[in-house]
């Protein structure tokens, strides 16, 4: 009896080996995921380049629509459905719409406008070189050893996401909130004052 077992235990671990070892994944051998997100990575980071370099107003908000769109496909990439769409809904629909109502009501220059540039350029450049390295470096050191298997099961669904954002941080999303209907309120005052000046 106790060989029996221990013929069926054997032959069940020899069976059972093949199917729970899988590939080890990493930089030298990605799958189509990690290649679809460093692809619209470098997508994402040309449009924001081309939004703070252009010198066209419009041009800079409709790029910001692309920058902030392939923001939200990277959070699609990595299975955080729930922020994917507010992305798309507070950043996409109400920023970059206020954005533009803002530039439309306060009648900016449509072509393009060498006031755009205010000559800073490398200072800009340092300080942004040095806030993306650090970014990067405390990002890295924060999550050196941890790793996300986009094949399995999601980490947090979309209720968990969801009741904990609006639980711990409903003061940011009111605080935004009156912040565009200030910017808003602003816009719509500076074309007035300049609409009687016209007059």
């Amino acid at each position: 009896m106790t060989l029996a077992a221990t013929a069926v235990t054997a032959a069940t671990a020899v069976t059972a080996t093949p199917a729970t070892t899988t590939a080890p994944s990493g930089f030298l051998s990605p799958t189509g995921v990690e290649i679809a997100f460093l692809l619209v990575g470098l997508a994402t980071l040309g449009a924001a380049l081309v939004t703070v370099t252009t010198k066209q107003l419009v041009h800079a908000a409709l790029w910001l629509v692309v920058a902030l769109g392939g923001l939200a496909v990277e959070y699609l990439l990595l299975t955080a459905e729930f922020i994917a769409w507010v992305q798309v809904l507070i950043y996409v629909g109400s920023v970059v719409v206020l954005l533009l109502f803002g530039l439309m009501l306060t009648k900016a220059p449509i072509g393009r406008s060498p006031d755009a540039d205010s000559g800073n350029r490398w200072a800009a450049i340092g300080v942004t070189v040095a806030a993306a390295g650090a970014l990067v470096w405390v990002v890295v050191d924060a999550f050196r050893t941890t790793w996300i298997d986009l094949d399995g099961p999601a980490r947090g669904s979309t209720e968990v996401t969801g009741s904990f954002l609006f639980r711990h941080w409903v003061l940011p999303f009111e605080a935004l909130s009156v912040l565009l209907l200030a910017a808003l309120v602003g816009a719509v005052v500076l074309s007035r004052k300049s609409g009687k000046e016209q007059s």
